[in-house]
């Protein structure tokens, strides 16, 4: 019997249906990204750092302003910055005002990765609500948020 379907006929409390269902639906999530990703050798998190640092639109940002806008706090933050540093997508700027403090920000290459890889996910995360309303979008967002005050 699949998960899902042991979710619905479980004697589970509904907050741990609940819980088994995000875990379930965030791994299913992750997959797919994660698999669209792949043909760009790039992982989740440093996709993240990358839309990270171009929202901070040409300014760089430090590890800790990069560390806690990931959606993984897991994630070693130092060990992906590298990464991306080695592959040319970001670079590490030395701040004028203090020499002894080092900011990242992405680099011409790693804008234009974004602008391939974008469209990509995007088709993924629509294939993945297709049978979902705006409406039901809103409401379980609206719900998640809930989750996290």
């Amino acid at each position: 019997m699949k998960l899902e379907d042991q979710l619905k006929t479980s004697n589970l409390p509904l907050a741990r249906k609940l819980s088994l269902g995000i875990l379930v639906t965030a791994n299913y999530i992750d997959d797919k990204v994660a698999e669209a990703l792949k043909p760009f050798d790039i992982s989740i998190p440093q996709f993240n750092v990358l839309r990270i640092l171009r929202g901070q639109k040409g300014k760089p940002a430090n590890l800790s302003t990069i560390q806690e806008r990931m959606v993984s706090k897991m994630s070693n933050t130092t060990r992906l910055v590298d990464k991306l540093i080695t592959k040319g997508l970001a670079e590490r700027v030395i701040c004028e005002a203090n020499r002894r403090k080092v900011e990242i920000s992405i680099t011409k290459e790693g804008l234009q990765l974004l602008k391939e890889i974008d469209p990509v996910v995007d088709a993924v995360e629509a294939n993945m609500t297709e049978n979902l309303t705006e409406e039901n979008i809103e409401y379980i967002t609206n719900c998640l948020n809930e989750i996290r005050k």
